[in-house]
């Protein structure tokens, strides 16, 4: 690469050597057969060492209603509640791409409040896309969206803001019902969605969707043919201490750590050994 060539056109030896990612870097990772990554993210600094580590996609997930906010399910959380969390990763963020959902009730009423809301999240969350969960007969929304110059990711298969109507947390497209993921996803694509991501899938159903879409594909819980795959980093790195989906790989025992620095910091003050010379001035 030389020196002078600009993070759009430095695609030539992979995701990996892109300075900035765009759009248009995920597609083309599709068309090469590379795997791109993508992690929750809700603070500046999270964004910031993860950034650093290369994930390539930073999703500002409604899943900060649980993991954040300590809400039972993603349902509660608002706009005005995500959208400093939004500002804070994408202030870190210096080549990831950050994407953002739109929170349950802030869009499913009309294509103008997707439209208004997905505006908020670009010029009060500095966020480059914003994802929707939908399926073919919410499209037009995400349609609504693209039209505005937004970047969609369209959200398929299990959608936790439907949970209830849903019958609870199941897995979705088994057996005749992988017809309902693809009719969707195609629907989405159709729409202008750029990306499409697959919650909770059979692996046959969504090798099948990505087989059929020319956009990339994004997986969690649905199998390793996904362009891209997307965890929660809280079960990532084990700073949940709770039950995890199947689907997760813990790559770290965060909770375990920090609970035994803050013992350590509990003995040392009452012991009297904190602080000591070296941090007295």
């Amino acid at each position: 690469m030389s020196n002078s060539a600009t993070p759009q056109e430095n695609t030539g030896d992979g995701l990996a050597q892109v300075q900035r990612i765009r759009t248009h870097h995920l597609a083309q990772a599709k068309a090469a057969g590379e795997r791109f990554t993508m992690l929750t993210s809700y603070d500046f600094m999270t964004a910031e060492l993860f950034d650093q580590a290369g994930i390539d996609t930073l999703l500002v997930g409604d899943s900060a209603s649980s993991t954040v906010l300590g809400h039972s399910s993603s349902l509660p959380i608002t706009v005005d509640e995500l959208l400093p969390m939004c500002r804070a990763v994408a202030a870190a963020a210096k080549r990831a791409f950050v994407v953002v959902d739109l929170p349950f009730g802030s869009y499913e009423e009309s294509p103008e409040q997707a439209v208004r809301t997905a505006v908020r999240f670009m010029k009060e969350g500095g966020a480059h896309g914003v994802k929707i969960e939908a399926d073919a007969s919410t499209a037009h929304l995400a349609a609504a969206v693209g039209r505005a110059g937004i970047p969609v990711i369209g959200h398929v298969g299990f959608t936790p803001q439907s949970e209830h109507a849903m019958g609870g947390y199941r897995i979705q497209g088994r057996g005749d019902a992988a017809q309902k993921v693809l009719d969707d996803a195609l629907a989405l694509e159709a729409a202008g969605a750029f990306c499409i991501l697959m919650e909770m899938v059979p692996s046959e159903t969504a090798t099948s969707v990505d087989q059929a879409l020319t956009v990339p594909t994004i997986g969690i819980g649905a199998g390793a043919q996904t362009t891209g795959q997307v965890l929660v980093w809280q079960d990532a790195l084990g700073l949940n201490g709770g039950k995890v989906a199947k689907f997760v790989k813990r790559y770290a025992d965060l909770r375990g750590v920090m609970i035994q620095a803050v013992t350590d910091y509990v003995q040392d003050v009452r012991s009297g050994a904190f602080p000591a010379q070296e941090h007295t001035y």
